[in-house]
């Protein structure tokens, strides 16, 4: 899992700046304001300060579309792990061969 999380530091990186200037050259918000926006929305719970310009608006309505997916991505790879060695230790994944029926 460690692995996975250096892999996915890039996507969450780059993907946090891009709201973060965002908020900060299109709304004129200040940096830490731009940073605590972009976090909130990339961590699924949405803005704080409300949006002043219509290019901010859209913007932001894109990059809540984008972190939302970014989200379920970093989420998915994460867990993916967890989720498998559960279903090993529990014998619920699909066996490859065909069950043997009456013939």
């Amino acid at each position: 899992m460690l692995s996975r999380a250096f892999a996915l530091v890039p996507l969450g990186g780059a993907t946090l700046g891009l709201g973060m200037a965002i908020y900060h050259w299109i709304e004129g918000l200040a940096w830490p304001d731009a940073f605590l926006n972009a976090a909130m929305l990339l961590g699924g719970m949405g803005p704080v300060d409300p949006l002043r310009t219509t290019a901010g608006k859209w913007l932001a309505g894109f990059y809540a579309l984008l972190a939302g997916v970014v989200f379920l991505v970093l989420a998915g790879v994460m867990l993916a792990p967890v989720i498998h060695h559960v279903l090993q230790r529990f014998h619920l994944e699909a066996d490859d061969e065909e069950p043997a029926g009456p013939a």
